[in-house]
């Protein structure tokens, strides 16, 4: 097995944001590495050194990782999204989110009453993929969004903040840095000192959220399958709506679910986030093998 890659300093996703907006508007399949590298403003040995820093993946392997036909061969055949975790040749990598991932539902009194009483702390560190701004109770992480040069660190936090309007919230970068590190580093994924997380929302919304902690790294679902596996098949639509509803992207992978096309539709971060967080779990498994 290969030495897992880390997370990287947020300036290299400035010009990562860059390259997915070229891949968007070139298409992978016609990549021109000479040309791609002018387009970023670097030589060929930069934009290379560029990827494998930042995934670990080469700018044609990250390419095709973020390609629609990557995203319909995670969905080819796939019957629910636990049939998914054997059966892209991921053997247990495939379950590394299963792994460092454990959660808890607060009582639904909690989110009707738009966090009545709870404490939380929240603050900002770098992320592999853009400023990180995340929100925590005393049981776990409760929200995770993103800053960047469209979105202040201000602003995403007020994302976050607005679903528990009467929550008590105290900033403390320096206990949510921990939280952040731990999420965007593969090296620290482990069973045995997992993310805390603490799911928030209607019963609904939080079925939803368990079973997107399901889908393993490196696999993909869509809305109707999600639908199917908590018992409710004609709920696509509501299903989409829970999705986007996520509080804490990434950790609860609401990245990994996508169209029945493999079209990787919204996402509430910005579909080119949605495309970079999928580039790099790319690399992720293929570090670990």
């Amino acid at each position: 097995m290969n030495q897992m890659i880390t997370a990287t300093p947020q300036t290299d996703y400035e010009t990562i944001q860059a390259a997915i907006r070229y891949l968007s508007e070139n298409g992978p399949d016609l990549l021109d590495l000479p040309r791609f590298a002018r387009a970023m403003g670097l030589s060929e040995r930069q934009l290379t050194d560029l990827f494998r820093r930042w995934c670990g993946l080469s700018p044609k392997s990250f390419a095709q990782a973020v390609a629609l036909d990557h995203a319909k061969f995670l969905l080819r055949d796939r019957q629910s999204v636990l049939d998914t975790t054997y059966e892209v040749g991921l053997s247990s990598t495939s379950r590394l989110h299963d792994l460092f991932v454990t959660y808890e539902a607060m009582p639904p009194g909690i989110f009707r009453a738009g966090g009545a009483g709870l404490d939380m702390i929240w603050g900002a560190a770098p992320s592999p993929f853009g400023m990180a701004v995340v929100t925590a109770t005393e049981y776990g992480m409760s929200g995770l969004g993103f800053a960047d040069d469209q979105t202040t660190i201000e602003e995403a936090f007020q994302d976050l903040a607005q679903r528990w309007p009467n929550a008590r919230f105290t900033r403390d970068d320096a206990r949510v840095a921990p939280m952040i590190a731990q999420a965007f580093d593969p090296a620290q994924w482990s069973a045995d000192r997992p993310v805390r997380v603490v799911l928030i929302g209607t019963d609904f919304e939080v079925s939803v959220w368990e079973t997107l902690l399901k889908i393993p790294v490196g696999c993909a679902t869509t809305y109707a399958k999600v639908a199917h596996d908590i018992g409710r098949p004609t709920a696509s639509r509501a299903v989409g709506a829970a999705v986007g509803k996520n509080p804490i992207s990434f950790v609860v992978p609401c990245h990994r679910v996508v169209g029945t096309s493999g079209a990787l539709t919204g996402y509430h971060w910005g579909v080119p986030r949605k495309r970079a967080i999928l580039g790099w779990e790319a690399g992720v498994i293929s570090a670990a093998h």
